[in-house]
């Protein structure tokens, strides 16, 4: 009797699994020729040099800048207006096809990364700088128009867009992001400069945020949609324009940098400058471990110790009371060796240290990648998180100098490893998740700058808690009922 039961519910568990495998091949071939009729509609929309299966472009579009391993894409299309991002995408719609946005692939986080396959919209080709407003410091660009471009495009009109996120990446991609960067404590993020969006929805409807064609510098009517789609990484719609605030080029630049006996003092004199309201438009901290490794990468002698970079915007009168300020301030709280430069040239050397910081953390593991953490926190609580995760380092035998936009409470430990030994990358994810929750408790985020992506949404869930995490999968499944847009991240 318990023979039969047994082999009964053995055959009940094997007729179980060949009807599962059987549907899960009927579901795979559907989708197959789901795509292949597709592909067929995406090149009847944007010709066959529009459309690309070939492994390498496929592959191209499946990473980022991350640490997370490639997913590419079934199909990568290139669309060449907001015309033919609408159609391809009422045909992805149509056909169930997951969609992921594609920009310059400079992301940290694993954001282009296609989990469920689907289709890339590399959005390269529509690379236009469309109105420039010098008299309304406003611009509204195309999604592959790249930070830099749009500087150099405004060159001659005295304006420029000062968000800085070290890449050179496209400006639609860096408000999918809510990007920020080293001049965000005077220029704000990317959330302080979108104007408005347009914007591209799964069933390819196209909205814009602020109304078409409206560029006000502020606005109360109704719900603020272009702060929603800014930092949502992709996965409520494709953003096809955007228009910017702009702003004069300064009169005048000068850099400085101090050096300071302890973390609590550069960043008392972080806070006593802002308190002093000077307008300083970069205040940028590096942390003894990764000014000694910028000594080495640049052959430059700085003390190794806890250092503030500064650069300072304005008139040459404002500029001279802006530094005489400033070196006030720091010589109080024990700073020493202030050096401050006005011609570019000498500017360049003494902010070399802190452009090149990256290099200098991989050069300390020749052959070995980089991860850059991303917390941030109420300024105040700046020096005990710095300590403690200086100290969590060394407990656990990880290399992570330290550079941080500290104006902002923002910092990022630049972790270097070696991906193929799994007992350091172990160490180091657990690291990361330690430090991410340590700034949660300091009443901080898990995410300055970089993003949800792939590897936060957990951490995500306990920042916001359930009732804002209702809203936000509310509003997801509002917009994109299907699930296709970039699925599987922040949510």
């Amino acid at each position: 009797m318990l023979f039969t039961v047994s082999r009964t519910r053995r055959l009940r568990q094997c007729v179980s699994r060949l009807l599962q495998c059987r549907y899960i091949q009927k579901e795979q071939t559907q989708t197959n020729g789901g795509l292949k009729k597709a592909i067929s509609a995406f090149t009847s929309v944007c010709g066959e040099d529009g459309v690309s299966t070939g492994e390498t472009v496929r592959e191209q579009h499946g990473r980022d800048e991350s640490v997370h391993r490639c997913r590419p894409p079934d199909v990568v299309v290139f669309p060449r207006c907001v015309e033919e991002v609408s159609a391809l995408a009422k045909i992805c719609y149509r056909h169930n096809l997951p969609i992921i946005p594609f920009g310059t692939g400079t992301g940290l986080e694993g954001g282009v990364g296609a989990l469920k396959g689907g289709v890339c919209f590399s959005l390269r080709k529509m690379d236009q700088v469309l109105d420039v407003h010098q008299e309304d410091f406003d611009v509204t660009v195309e999604p592959g128009v790249t930070r830099k471009a749009l500087n150099s495009y405004l060159r001659d009109t005295g304006l420029w867009f000062p968000v800085d996120p070290g890449a050179d990446a496209s400006l639609c991609g860096m408000a999918a992001t809510s990007a920020s960067g080293t001049n965000a404590v005077h220029y704000g993020t990317m959330r302080e400069n979108v104007l408005n969006l347009e914007v591209v929805l799964a069933d390819g409807s196209v909205v814009h945020t602020a109304g078409k064609g409206r560029r006000p510098r502020k606005s109360a009517a109704g719900y603020n949609l272009t702060n929603l789609f800014v930092g949502s990484e992709g996965t409520l719609g494709i953003i096809t324009k955007a228009t910017l605030r702009l702003y004069g080029i300064p009169e005048a630049v000068v850099s400085a940098v101090c050096s300071f006996p302890s973390v609590q003092a550069a960043v008392d004199s972080t806070v006593h400058v802002l308190q002093a309201g000077v307008p300083i438009a970069r205040i940028e901290f590096l942390d003894d471990v990764m000014v000694d490794a910028c000594n080495k990468f640049n052959s430059l002698s700085y003390p190794v110790t806890p250092t503030l970079f500064l650069e300072f915007h304005g008139t040459e009168d404002s500029l001279d009371e802006q530094v005489r300020t400033t070196e006030e301030i720091t010589s109080a709280n024990g700073g020493a060796d202030f050096q401050w430069a006005r011609d570019e040239g000498t500017r360049a050397r003494l902010w070399k240290a802190r452009h090149d910081a990256w290099y200098a953390a991989l050069a300390l593991r020749p052959g070995c990648k980089a991860y850059a953490t991303d917390v941030c926190v109420p300024l105040s609580r700046l020096p005990h998180i710095i300590v403690e995760t200086k100290e969590d380092l060394i407990q656990n035998g990880l290399t992570g100098p330290i550079a941080g936009h500290v104006g902002d409470g923002n910092f990022h430990c630049i972790m270097v490893l070696d991906p193929d030994d799994s007992d350091e990358v172990q160490r180091v994810h657990q690291f990361t998740e330690r430090l991410a929750r340590r700034a949660l408790a300091l009443e901080g985020t898990c995410t300055g700058e970089h993003g949800v992506g792939l590897g936060k949404r957990a951490l995500l869930r306990e920042e916001m808690g359930p009732g804002a995490m209702g809203v936000m999968q509310s509003l997801k499944e509002s917009l994109d009922p299907k699930n296709l847009m970039n699925p599987g991240k922040v949510l």
